[in-house]
């Protein structure tokens, strides 16, 4: 996991003006590779800068790559992980000039321009440059990791996040798209779907549900969330998992355990509560059966507290629902960092199999339920993403997500609406737990879903944000001319937050609005 900076300029420009203001970019977002820092120019319009967490290729995947093969040849900076670089170098090994996973971005650059970026699978983000002029951006499909773009006068800036840009360049900072690539002759184009627009899995089940039995279906989710898990422990360092308590870490702690015991090793898991949250109880309770090698923390209600300005400033996002879970995402990322640099979540779960209890409550039909889960996963780069992201790279951790892999995704959204809906007795994702039968003791596996601000105990730490601002107080700062939308006293506390750490960047290029674990 890494930040990157990349600055094209429409015109030659002086090649020290470009390094220049990459390197204060760089500078900024060093917090998300502190092992390495890599920078290049190339040619006459471009600048390309690296900040390293050494992940796979420890010894030497130093960015940016390439640039070998004579001035046509890219030169790269990626950031991320590239699932199936293994096979890719099997595809075209003459391609690749190392064992970087970011090698294969490089090498299908090399074969195949922008275009062949469709064969990446993983998550990323990347600039690539070559000597002769020309450039490329690009964002995986989902949007896991984080990239944002500034058109300027002079040209166009690069980073992963919005605190790398200069105050004068954050009011014209926009959201890269996910699944998009740039070049500066041919504009924006999409190269991949978050979700495709019709998906039928092995069994050739389709969203109406007309074919396979339920329990085909139990066991074609199974595979494809524990092939999921498995690929994304690809690492030359040790790999953990956040273990929250909840159904959704519990199965890929338990695929992780597994893998990682036919290894012989002991799978790391990580937790915080308060001394007695739900969560933390079930997340020790499963730790102890899994066996795995397990590290908790407590919350602290003042130090929660105190921390609220850098988790701000972290995740870049005023919403209150996006800092109450942030919260205790931070200490569980401070904490995890210290023993590994790696772990897997569960993000994605609850919006691939309906998970929010809002899901049921306003979308009656499947056809309105299926609209509405292909919305918030289109919109995850917005929210939990970023919060994921943002939160532990704070921390230089990387988090995976194998629940967002493309072919989980395809699978679960090609699962007829119907095992999506809730049990007689309201429970959710019952076709996700019945999947993973014998994973976990049944009491675990049957566990009701908590939001994780909640089910920590950190939820009533930040109940009193905000209660010492007057009614009259929190009209005249969001009812102003251009005041963004504060749904709340807490909120506007957060916004101030984030405007002392950003004060420049718009607040529609920072804030998107939808549900939040």
């Amino acid at each position: 996991m890494c930040g990157i900076v990349g600055v094209f300029h429409d015109a030659k420009e002086s090649t020290a003006d470009n390094g220049t203001m990459g390197e204060r970019a760089l500078d900024m977002i060093a917090h998300r590779g502190p092992d390495d820092v890599g920078l290049r120019h190339v040619g006459d319009m471009a600048w390309l800068g690296h900040r390293r967490l050494s992940i796979v290729d420890v010894d030497s995947g130093h960015q940016p790559l390439g640039g070998t093969r004579g001035p046509s040849d890219w030169v790269l900076v990626c950031n991320g992980e590239i699932y199936n670089h293994q096979g890719l170098r099997e595809e075209m090994p003459e391609a690749f000039d190392s064992r970087s996973d970011s090698a294969a971005a490089l090498a299908v650059l090399r074969t195949g321009g922008p275009a062949a970026l469709e064969s990446l699978r993983g998550m990323f983000a990347l600039c690539a440059a070559t000597e002769d002029g020309e450039f490329v951006a690009a964002r995986d499909a989902v949007g896991i990791k984080p990239l944002y773009w500034a058109r300027t006068e002079h040209g166009t800036v690069f980073a992963s996040e919005l605190k790398a840009f200069d105050p004068e360049v954050q009011p014209l900072v926009e959201v890269f798209p996910p699944g998009f690539w740039w070049t500066p002759h041919e504009g924006l184009h999409r190269f991949a779907e978050a979700i495709p627009d019709r998906v039928e899995d092995q069994l050739g089940t389709s969203r109406d549900g007309q074919h396979g039995s339920d329990e085909a279906l139990e066991q074609a989710t199974f595979d494809a969330v524990a092939d999921s898990v498995r690929r994304h422990l690809m690492a030359d360092v040790e790999v953990g998992v956040f273990l929250s308590g909840g159904l959704d870490s519990g199965l890929v702690a338990a695929i992780a355990a597994d893998h990682c015991a036919r290894q012989g090793r002991t799978l790391k898991t990580f937790a915080v509560g308060t001394r007695t949250s739900p969560d933390l109880l079930a997340a020790r309770e499963t730790a102890e059966y899994l066996g795995t090698d397990h590290h908790e923390e407590l919350l602290d209600e003042d130090a929660a507290r105190e921390a609220l300005p850098d988790v701000v400033g972290s995740i870049e996002s005023f919403d209150a629902s996006l800092v109450r879970s942030a919260v205790p995402n931070w200490f569980l990322s401070k904490m995890t960092s210290h023993h590994v640099k790696a772990v897997l979540t569960g993000e994605g779960a609850d919006e691939l199999f309906a998970g929010y209890g809002y899901y049921h409550e306003q979308f009656a039909s499947p056809v309105e339920l299926d609209e509405e889960l292909r919305r918030t996963i289109e919109g995850l780069h917005g929210l939990n993403l970023q919060r994921c992201d943002r939160v532990t790279m704070a921390h230089g951790l990387e988090a995976r997500v194998p629940f967002l892999d493309r072919d989980v995704i395809s699978h679960a959204m090609s699962l007829p609406a119907r095992l999506k809906g809730l049990e007689s007795d309201g429970m959710e994702k019952v076709h996700l737990r019945r999947a993973f039968r014998g994973w976990l003791p049944e009491h675990l596996l049957f566990r009701r879903k908590e939001q994780f601000g909640t089910g920590s105990g950190a939820q009533g730490f930040l109940d009193r944000v905000g209660h010492d601002i007057d009614d009259a107080e929190f009209s005249a700062e969001t009812v102003a001319p251009g005041a963004p939308e504060i749904r709340s006293k807490e909120e506007l506390v957060y916004y101030r937050m984030f405007r002392s750490a950003l004060p420049e960047v718009r607040p529609d290029a920072a804030l998107t609005r939808f549900a939040v674990a």
